[in-house]
Order: C-alpha cells, then structure tokens, then sequence
C-alpha cells in the first residue's frame, strides 16, 4: 500500500466522497472524468488505494463472519434454482431460442408453453395457505424465516407433460 499517496491526496478524496455523497455527482461520472485524463493522475491513483483498503477490510470481515457466508450462499442457492428451471425449460425446447430479440432470448421464447415466471406463481400461494394452516392450528410461524420462502422450487411441474396412449385392442 502506498500510504504517502493517500496522505497526500486526502482532501481531495474527501472533497470526492462529499460531493457523491451529497448526490451532485455520480460515482461512475467520477471514474469516467479520471479516466478521461490523457495521462493517469495521482488522485485515481489514490482512489484505487483505498479501493484496495477497503477490499482487505472486506475479505477480513468476509472470514471472520461466517452469517455473512451463509447469507451469501442462500442468496446464490436461489439464483442457482432459477438458472436451473430455465435451463430445464430450455432443454425441454430441445436449446431452441427463437426469438431474435434481446428481451426475448434472456427471458424465454414468446412460443414456450411454460416460463420460469408463470411456473412459479403457484409456489407462493401454496406456502401461503400452508403458512394459514399453521396458524389455524395454533402453530408458530417465524417471520424472519419466512424472508426465506423461495418461489423457485419446481419438482412438482411436469415439464414435458404427460402423454396418455389409449391401448387399442389387437385384431
């Protein structure tokens, strides 16, 4: 760490929090107002300093706290469940993407009988009535826990439907 850079450049750093703190500039109009400059000068250079601080503080922080990491993984657990249904979907549309358009190929084809949004619409009024039930029943319902409730579990949706073959009698 280049401390001196810091020292040095410290009213000027300060003057930059104030200033996007207080909503006159941007951040990103910031680092694109120090990039811009033809030559690298001491104030980004002394912004990536801290940067760096306070990146080590982080990663200190991030070991030392291990509901900070499970909080994270819960986080990435639900984003992995909605990468998977859609993947699920896709595959069930043997990979086709039809649509041309930007929206369309993030979120699904328009042609899909199914979507991750309208197959987990279900899921939240069914835990909501389950969440009822409970206390009909005079049971305790957490509510911090039911911060918790993901609408993305799909193990109960049939994704390539079910075929019936009626059985014909042989001659």
């Amino acid at each position: 760490m280049r401390e001196e850079l810091i020292i040095t450049n410290w009213p000027d750093l300060f003057r930059c929090a104030a200033t996007m703190a207080s909503g006159k500039i941007k951040p990103s109009q910031l680092l694109r107002k120090l990039a811009s400059y033809p030559r690298q000068n001491d104030l980004a250079v002394a912004l990536r300093e801290v940067g760096r601080v306070e990146w080590t503080l982080f990663i200190v922080e991030w070991i030392l706290d291990t509901d900070m990491q499970r909080r994270a993984q819960i986080g990435l657990n639900k984003g992995g469940a909605h990468h998977a249904l859609k993947n699920a979907l896709r595959i069930g549309r043997q990979g086709d993407i039809r649509d041309r358009t930007t929206e369309g190929q993030h979120t699904g084809s328009p042609d899909s009988t199914c979507s991750p949004q309208s197959s987990s619409t279900g899921t939240p009024s069914i835990s909501g009535h389950t969440v009822a039930e409970r206390r009909n029943e005079g049971l305790d319902v957490a509510p911090e826990l039911l911060a918790h409730i993901s609408p993305l579990g799909w193990a109960h949706i049939l994704l390539t439907g079910e075929y019936l073959w009626p059985k014909e009698a042989t001659a």
